[in-house]
């Protein structure tokens, strides 16, 4: 199949166009910055230079490539600003999804978050509701998620992958990632918080499996959601920093996710079913 991937520099993306090449796809991986041309040429894909916020240029890449599904994998992460990224998962994906219409592509795989929904009792499940009455700030990241996924479900064929909390190689989470550095500065606490975690190339092979998944909505976390004052002391040993600091607290919709959907109905097994030993080894 022709592929076109939204995305194709970010941490899922460089994963994620290699298991698409095996599998013999042609991938257009889309991105902003014509420098970033020569890695998605060494990954195997065609680079396809658009910056997203760009309508007419997003519509013209899509024409251009006739791709047969669209995976989006957008995010403006860079800056750790929750506005910024919530920005574009709603006018990036509107011009995405429209574009998309517009070249005849019928089927749309879209990266999500697993820790939008309601607060309540236990792991969420795909049937539990968003939080569409959080406060500021949390409403922004929300807000963003709410817009994102209304569109999606516009195609005809849609996969939302809610995805766990990131870590690996590239991520927040990683050696040298923004987490990491406030650990070392004993920045953060452990809390009552739960958390799902998930390794980034288990979000990248969940991209590629769902080529063939059902439309709807999705959980792709580890099998062990839990709290911080469980998770974080590990992470801190891992990246060799001090032993945090403990507090009886947490933020609303801190309550982790199920992966049972994804598991039982789809056949998704993680490649690290656990954080533990994904701290220890593959960060």
């Amino acid at each position: 199949m022709n592929i076109f991937l939204a995305g194709a520099t970010g941490v899922i993306g460089r994963s994620l166009i290699p298991l698409l090449v095996q599998e013999g796809h042609d991938v257009f991986g889309m991105i902003r910055d014509e420098s970033k041309a020569s890695t998605i040429t060494k990954l195997g894909a065609k680079p396809v230079v658009a910056d997203a916020f760009d309508r007419d240029a997003v519509f013209t890449a899509l024409q251009n490539s006739q791709p047969d599904v669209v995976i989006h994998q957008l995010t403006s992460l860079s800056g750790g600003s929750s506005v910024d990224n919530a920005k574009m998962r709603m006018e990036g994906t509107e011009n995405l999804v429209d574009a998309a219409k517009s070249a005849g592509v019928r089927r749309i795989i879209a990266q999500s978050i697993s820790w939008a929904y309601d607060p309540g009792e236990g792991p969420a499940t795909e049937e539990d509701m968003l939080d569409i009455t959080a406060p500021f700030p949390r409403k922004t990241t929300i807000e963003g998620i709410m817009v994102l996924e209304e569109k999606v479900s516009q195609m005809p064929e849609f996969v939302i992958l809610r995805y766990g909390t990131l870590y690996g190689p590239g991520t927040w989470y990683a050696i040298d990632g923004m987490i990491a550095n406030q650990v070392r500065r004993q920045e953060m606490a452990a809390t009552d918080g739960v958390a799902s975690f998930l390794h980034v190339d288990d979000a990248a092979r969940a991209a590629l499996l769902a080529l063939d998944w059902p439309s709807g909505p999705v959980n792709i976390v580890d099998d062990h959601p839990a709290s911080g004052h469980v998770w974080l002391p590990v992470y801190a040993s891992a990246i060799g920093a001090p032993e945090p600091s403990f507090q009886v607290s947490s933020n609303r919709g801190e309550r982790g996710a199920s992966n049972t959907k994804a598991r039982k109905e789809y056949g998704w097994e993680p490649i690290h079913p656990s954080w533990s030993k994904g701290f220890q080894n593959h960060l």
